[in-house]
């Protein structure tokens, strides 16, 4: 995957980074284990903030933890229980089914304390985690774990499943019951009529315009093939089979 369209709201990925030898700067204390991180270089330019060449990871001990925690994508070898400040161990990420959930381009690069500067910000959730409430007042809200693609880090990402893969933001389609939609995202529909959304839209659709502008034959003809079988509904019970999440709050 490497086209910036590669990441989409909604996409369902397995993402995997090679465990890569690094030593322990701190062992295990309130959910964290610290290692120099073996991928980034300090940004000795930067006025503004600074670096240490370490990175805290979250560590699931079991309870109740914080968001970060468990959204927390990176592992080491042996595990964190076992390591005290100056091992060596291997810190990366096995095969991990998540679930994206915002996607930000940086044009210029964002300003950060380490290089390279990231371009892209991909927030994902890891399977089984969706929107909850911790009992200290926390919360995922969709933000969860932000990986950046390009950034030195060798992630290595597969697609599993785009939802509405043939539409895209701000379509506008009708549907199978005559009710005309906007899309803004796999379980982010606008009817026009007012109405509750209830089920969502009816297959198959009709696409109406795209970027405002009347639909072309090809477009067209893509979204009425992808959703000739199927529903809007089976659709989502796949992507929740898939993720063991909740798509919204």
């Amino acid at each position: 995957m490497t086209d910036d369209d590669d990441f989409r709201v909604g996409d369902v990925l397995s993402v995997a980074c090679p465990f890569t030898v690094t030593r322990v700067e701190r062992g295990l204390r309130w959910n964290e284990v610290s290692v120099r991180w073996p991928w980034w270089e300090i940004d000795t330019d930067n006025e503004f903030a600074r670096w240490t060449g370490v990175v805290a990871l979250g560590v699931d001990t079991g309870g109740n933890v914080s968001p970060d925690v468990a959204a927390e994508l990176f592992r080491t070898e042996p595990q964190p229980e076992r390591l005290k400040a100056g091992d060596v161990c291997r810190v990366g990420v096995p095969p991990t089914v998540v679930h994206v959930t915002a996607v930000a381009h940086h044009d210029p690069p964002l300003e950060t304390a380490w290089l390279p500067h990231p371009t892209r910000s991909v927030t994902v959730l890891p399977r089984g985690v969706s929107y909850r409430e911790f009992p200290d007042g926390s919360h995922l809200d969709g933000s969860g774990y932000t990986l950046h693609p390009g950034d030195g880090i060798p992630f290595a990402f597969e697609l599993l499943l785009r939802p509405y893969a043939s539409l895209r933001l701000g379509d506008e389609v009708a549907d199978a019951d005559g009710r005309a939609w906007r899309f803004d995202g796999p379980w982010d529909w606008t009817p026009f009529d007012g109405e509750p959304v209830g089920t969502g839209p009816a297959w198959p659709l009709v696409l109406l315009t795209r970027a405002g502008a009347p639909r072309s034959p090809e477009d067209a003809a893509a979204v009425a093939a992808s959703t000739a079988e199927g529903s809007h509904q089976g659709t989502l019970r796949g992507w929740t089979a898939l993720t063991g999440a909740s798509p919204t709050p």
